[in-house]
């Protein structure tokens, strides 16, 4: 095995790692619009387009991470 596979083999394990963060964040996100809307109903569409931008971003440091993942050595 060459110190490049285990490069490689890091950066993924490492990207695996960090892919909790915004998984969590996401999970976060839609558990408290959906909380959010059992209190007031009339609100849905505001925290839906709300949450859509924060899953956005969210979404963004999960991209930025894979990206990292392969150009890191």
């Amino acid at each position: 095995m060459t110190p490049l596979e285990i490069a490689g083999s890091m950066n993924m394990l490492g990207y695996g790692l960090a892919t909790l963060g915004p998984a969590i964040g996401v999970g976060w996100i839609f558990a408290s619009v959906i909380n959010g809307t059992a209190r007031q109903p009339e609100a849905r569409g505001a925290m839906m387009s709300t949450a859509f931008i924060g899953f956005a971003v969210v979404e963004a440091l999960a991209i930025i991470g894979i990206a990292l993942a392969f150009v890191l050595r």
